[in-house]
């Protein structure tokens, strides 16, 4: 089968299409699936780019959709013919995070194996049902950016009818996040330093747009915006450079969802005005398969579909995708299809 590894010690050039022996047969609680469809987050531009380390030759991307080919002994929940998606945290069934998902040693794309091939066989816990009469590049987008979004709202902040949200930027994350908190009866502000991309926010029903480059404290434009109250939630996809922005513009005792590190890994906080504002910052990574399964099931509900701007074609346009991701010039999110 093939499949796109990488190579030690990373980069876009050390994506390679390699032949691989096919993973055979499922054993005792497995299914072999046929993954059709992968897509882009910033975890996995990370590991291409050796930011991120791994293993030798591992097989790229977390995110992966497709159709189940065979079922082994003791398999419940799946049959053949299915269409399936991947789960970020094959280990994390339900509950609270533990100890196992504190790093990515089981994260496919990262600490084991990922779904940039052709074929793979995996335990059922691997996989939830795909949302009915989804494409698989739609269905890859739930695994990692969408989970995230729909965790962040709808299970820590417990977003509520007239909330305010705002979602910074419009990546995959945030522009989920928009769609999520409109279906829930949220006010939704987004930040772009695109003009271009604020009108789109606001076609897909952002309620105010604010462009941090002609705005700089944007997190007073927040305040103004919503006199002096403040945001609700948060949604902080940008770390250090942002944070001290975000809890600038969360009400008191509000909620920011700390999800990206776009501007880095570590930086200063303004603890006194986080203090004052009594506000809650709660980091999270993706979500457990419970989690994912409620998503899915709201989204088979409220009919909601992902904003794809970019679909590309054949394993061996990955690295193609990934420079796209890198300079920027997306909307949404990046799929790539096979």
């Amino acid at each position: 089968m093939q499949a796109m590894t990488l190579t030690a010690p990373g980069g876009l050039a050390n994506l390679k299409l390699m032949s691989l022996a096919d993973p055979g047969k499922p054993g005792y609680g497995e299914i072999r699936v046929a993954i059709h469809a992968t897509s882009l987050n910033y975890h996995d531009l990370l590991v291409a780019e050796g930011a991120i380390p791994t293993a030798p030759q591992r097989i790229m991307m977390a995110d992966g959709a497709g159709v189940v080919e065979e079922v082994g002994e003791g398999v419940t929940g799946f049959k053949v013919g299915d269409a399936v998606v991947s789960c970020f945290f094959p280990q994390w069934a339900d509950g609270l995070p533990f100890n196992q998902v504190a790093d990515f040693m089981q994260t496919p794309g990262d600490g084991a194996d990922g779904f940039a091939a052709e074929y793979v066989v995996r335990p059922t816990s691997s996989f939830t049902l795909a949302p009915a009469g989804w494409s698989h590049a739609e269905a890859a987008t739930i695994t990692t950016s969408g989970l995230t979004a729909w965790r962040a709202l709808a299970g820590d902040a417990r977003l509520k009818a007239g909330d305010t949200v705002l979602a910074l930027g419009t990546g995959g994350v945030s522009i989920t996040a928009l769609q999520i908190a409109k279906a829930m009866g949220a006010r939704v502000i987004i930040t772009s330093s695109s003009d271009e991309k604020l009108a789109q926010a606001r076609a897909l029903g952002a309620d105010e747009t604010i462009n941090y480059r002609t705005h700089p404290d944007w997190g007073k434009a927040v305040q103004e915006l919503t006199d002096g109250e403040g945001a609700d939630v948060v949604i902080e996809v940008g770390g250090p450079g942002t944070l001290a922005q975000s809890i600038d513009a969360v009400r008191v005792g509000g909620h920011i969802a700390l999800i990206g590190v776009l501007t880095g890994r570590e930086g200063n906080i303004p603890t006194s005005l986080l203090m004052a504002k009594q506000a809650k910052i709660q980091g999270l990574i993706v979500g457990n398969r419970r989690q994912q399964e409620d998503f899915i099931r709201a989204l088979n509900q409220t009919g909601l579909r992902p904003v794809i701007s970019n679909k590309f074609t054949g394993l061996t346009s990955l690295a193609d995708a990934f420079t796209l991701q890198r300079d920027g010039g997306h909307f949404g999110k990046i799929t790539v299809e096979w």
